[in-house]
């Protein structure tokens, strides 16, 4: 290739662009730690560098590094500097998202993605692809599992929580304003893997005459309140789904390979009633590059299908390979209707 060519400078600035994204990870995470979108909300109006400066709780010798960090994070759209002036700056809708007290918010997300023990597992990727181990993430770490951190240490197992309840909240607003349809004519909905329960909690308000059950592992579900429509049911989705109209089944299977899908489904037919009857089961998950249309969202699903591999040695599955596991599991038809633009919701009918 010539060196003097544009498709060769094209290319080598896009090869030293992609070997440079983790800046932009961690400068979120940075973010979000410091503080600064907090800072910049409680000002209450575009905010100047030195006032930021004097708010953030940073080292005095580090203050004059604050400006880089800021014309980064300004570049990439997490936050705005206001036309006609210098270094003042202010939210944009990326950066309300990292608000602590903001009701949707997905700090959580940021600070769980860019965890150092998941860093590590993605080191590990290459010799993973040469070793005999079920995941880059037990490369990394001495054999052990994703799901052995998070048992072992509870600081991982609430960030895990946390991500995933704000999460919840964000998917609750959407069900319940575009897609009410899924729950009317239901008595009772079972939340599987429900964790802390606010998506289940959600729909029990939303709808009093649903009587609505969360089902996770005894550990994750120990300090749940239940509520007058909200019960809480500590136990194994692999042994045992308790009967109802539906189950749902929030970013569930994606963890889990085919064969223990399928199980996990076979156990939700046995759980709901005939068709007929009004008996199914809600799936949300990522159907990959299915009636997605913009470059930003088919790169998020597959960012999150490699994760899925690195964390946990499985996938995020394509439409045809939803429509395998849930003929084998016994079901007769399903729909998918689009909900988040890198996911949807899956309507699987007995």
């Amino acid at each position: 290739m010539d060196v003097q060519s544009d498709e060769f400078r094209k290319a080598h600035t896009y090869i030293w662009s992609q070997a440079f994204t983790f800046t932009g990870c961690a400068s979120l995470k940075c973010a979000v730690e410091l503080g600064i979108a907090d800072a910049i909300h409680n000002h209450g109006k575009p905010m100047s560098l030195s006032d930021l400066t004097n708010t953030l709780e940073i080292n005095p010798y580090k203050a004059q590094h604050l400006h880089r960090l800021m014309r980064f994070l300004a570049n990439a759209g997490i936050f705005s500097e206001e036309a006609g002036t210098e270094n003042v700056y202010s939210l944009t809708p990326l950066s309300r998202l990292l608000l602590k007290n903001a009701r949707l918010n997905s700090r959580a997300f940021v600070l769980m993605m860019f965890d150092p023990l998941q860093m590590k597992a993605w080191n590990a990727l290459s010799e993973w692809f040469k070793n005999d181990d079920q995941t880059a993430f037990e490369t990394a770490h001495n054999g052990k599992s994703y799901w052995d951190f998070a048992v072992e240490e509870p600081r991982r197992l609430e960030l895990f929580s946390e991500a995933m309840a704000a999460d919840s909240l964000i998917v609750s607003e959407v069900l319940i304003n575009k897609y009410k349809f899924f729950f009317e004519g239901l008595t009772s909905l079972v939340d599987v893997g429900g964790g802390t329960g606010e998506l289940a909690r959600t729909i029990a308000e939303s709808f009093p005459t649903i009587k609505c059950s969360v089902l996770d592992l005894p550990e994750v579900v120990a300090n749940v309140e239940k509520t007058e429509n909200l019960e809480i049911i500590g136990g194994d989705m692999f042994e045992n789904i308790p009967a109802a109209n539906a189950i749902f089944l929030k970013m569930v299977l994606h963890d889990w390979n085919n064969e223990n899908c399928v199980k996990i489904l076979k156990n939700c037919k046995k759980a709901i009633p005939e068709k007929e009857k009004g008996g199914k089961v809600i799936i949300l998950d990522t159907v990959v590059l299915g009636e997605v249309d913009d470059s930003e969202s088919v790169k998020t699903q597959l960012c999150m299908d490699m994760d899925m591999m690195v964390l946990l040695g499985t996938n995020e599955r394509s439409e045809k390979e939803w429509a395998a596991i849930i003929q084998e599991a016994g079901f007769s038809s399903y729909k998918i209707f689009p909900l988040l633009d890198i996911r949807s919701l899956i309507e699987v009918y007995p």
